[in-house]
Order: structure tokens, then sequence, then C-alpha cells
């Protein structure tokens, strides 16, 4: 076993419930954890997320703290918070009054942001900037366009909100989950496309890769370009987003407890292919035993060269103004209406 200074924090997993237990304060104080994602089942009421949040810093100042609050279908905390529309409203909104519509991914963008920072989290994992292609039933009303162009336009308003608030943005799920009709949460995907038919999926994330600070990619295999699903593919990663794109921010993974991961091998083999391709952070949600696993591998291993996932922590912000948040209030209802 390495020492514990050595031990790089590479490692983000999860909580069972509305507190913390015995064994997560253990965990979560292990060298080899650096990040903490949050699930709906983790919120009940505003002052129990303050006291859950604060239990966690107190064993871990400096972890980063992560949840899926995109809107729509994919937003972990409700109650009291504000319902956020899935991004496709603003997408429909922007083809009737482009102005109108990048005012509200501004604000929304901001609104998302400011409510969590409120709460000491430091990360959504947003923006969604895989393309509605009208195959995919996980990602659908997640995108906000079937347009490139359009995505990433929008989906930059939204980044400059959760800019104004403190929050870095993490682009998913590169390069493209649109055009697979398979959930990467139940099997793995492919996407038999090659290169060049892919450049529209690839947009977004190349036109806002100077602009992301964290990136996560697809549980999907594009067989045309390289035999390894996206996640675990140094050609995707190093030769692709990396060398070419420029990029320079953060990479987690998706889910290794996803079966569009289970193709890799056990828990231990899923984050040496992740972290082997170029990954900076592995994710192991669901399964504490799995996260466990990989926790006791990486007390053995060496990975140099990471970027440091604590860079992504919340940023010092000016809370949101009444009137603004009020103005993003109304936004949100009035795209909620034009959800189906």
């Amino acid at each position: 076993m390495q020492p514990h200074n050595e031990i790089q924090p590479l490692l983000m997993l999860d909580l069972e419930g509305l507190t913390v237990t015995d064994q997560e304060r253990e965990l979560l104080r292990h060298p080899a954890v650096g990040g903490l994602i949050l699930f709906s089942r983790n919120y009940q009421a505003p002052d129990q997320l303050h006291q859950l949040v604060r239990a966690v810093r107190a064993e871990r100042p400096d972890i980063l703290i992560a949840v899926d609050q995109e809107g729509g279908r994919v937003q972990r905390f409700k109650t009291e918070f504000t319902r956020l529309p899935p991004m496709a409203s603003l997408g429909r909104y922007l083809d009737r009054d482009p102005e109108a519509a990048l005012a509200a991914a501004d604000l929304l963008g901001e609104l998302m942001a400011d409510e969590l920072r409120g709460f000491d989290i430091d990360i959504s994992f947003a923006p969604v900037l895989d393309l509605d292609h009208g195959h995919s039933a996980v990602i659908g009303d997640r995108s906000f366009h079937a347009d490139p162009r359009q995505a990433v336009t929008l989906a930059g308003a939204f980044m400059d909100g959760m800019a104004r608030a403190g929050m870095a943005a993490t682009g998913k799920h590169f390069p493209g989950h649109g055009h697979v009709a398979a959930d990467s949460h139940l099997e793995l995907p492919e996407d038999p496309r090659d290169w060049d038919a892919l450049q529209d999926d690839l947009w977004p994330f190349r036109a806002l890769a100077p602009r992301l600070d964290g990136i996560m990619p697809a549980h999907v295999r594009y067989p045309a370009v390289a035999p390894e699903p996206a996640g675990f593919s140094r050609h995707w990663l190093g030769q692709v987003l990396r060398a070419e794109y420029g990029y320079r921010g953060v990479i987690f993974s998706d889910d290794l407890a996803m079966a569009g991961a289970a193709a890799a091998g056990d828990y231990p083999r899923r984050a040496e292919a992740a972290l082997g391709a170029g990954c900076d952070m592995v994710l192991v949600c669901n399964d504490r035993a799995g996260a466990v696993q990989v926790m006791q591998w990486l007390e053995t291993q060496s990975f140099q060269g990471r970027v440091p996932a604590a860079a992504l922590r919340g940023r010092p912000r000016a809370p949101m103004a009444l009137s603004r948040r009020h103005q993003a209030g109304d936004v949100a209802d009035l795209l909620m209406k034009d959800a189906p």
C-alpha cells in the first residue's frame, strides 16, 4: 500500500441516506476519495441538506460535492427548490424568440447554480451537450436542441449564468449519446456512425471545450472510430478531446456501476480502464461494495498527471439578486408549461 500522502483522490462515491453514517465518515476521510455525488434519497428539506453538507465538510473540507440538477426529468432536489424545465423547452423557445431564449438560458443557469451554491454544493453535472436525434429516450428532452450550433448557443448562455453564481460547468456525454436508442444504465450502446457522420454531435464539445471545466464521456462504443467505449478510450479522451480539441479541464468517468461499463471487467478493472484512458476522477454510485473495491485498489496505484477535481470547487459569488431570482422563477414556470 502507498503511504496515505501519496494516494490521489480519484474516486467519487455516494451516500445511502439523509445523514452521514459512521462507516461513511470513515470512507469520506480516505485519501482516495475526492468527490461525493448526492441523489434524491439524500434530500428531504433545506435544513436537512444544510446539516448533511456540514457533516460532510467536517470530515473533508476540500471534497468536491456534486449533484445532477439539470432540470426536467433529472432534478434530484425538488421540494423548496425551483422546478427547472427540461432544456429542450429552451430549444423550442429559441426557435420562436432567439433573444428571449438566450436570456432565459442565462437566468436558469444562474438560478440552478445559485440555489445549489447556497448549500455549499460545488457542481451540477451540467450542461447536457448531447443532440436530440429523436432516437434516445434517456437523452430526449434533456438536450437543448437537435441543431449543434443552436445547442452551443443555448448551452453557452446557460454556462454564463452558472459562472456568475460561482459554479463550474461540466459538459456531458462526450462524444454524444443522443443518436443511440439503448440506455447505457442498462446495456452498452453502440453508435455505428463513422468519424465524418459524428461531427455534428462532436461540435458542442469542440466549440465549448475552452470554456468547460469538466467533461463526462459516454458509456457508448463507436466501433468505426475506436474499439472501446468512449470513457475507456485513449483515442477519444487523449487524442480527440485533449490533443485535437485542446481541452484542459477535468474528465469524469460516468458511473462505473452502470451496465455500459461492465464490459471492462470488475470494478478495479473498470477504474483502471477509465483512469488509464485519461479520466481524472471515477464515479462509483449505488454500489458501496464496488466503491470500496476501487478505493482499496487505488491504495496500491499511482496515477500521475491527473487534473485535480478539487479545481472545480465552488467559487465565491454574490447571491443572485432577488429581482433576477423572481424573473428566473417566472421563466421556469413559463417553460414548464411548455414541457410535454
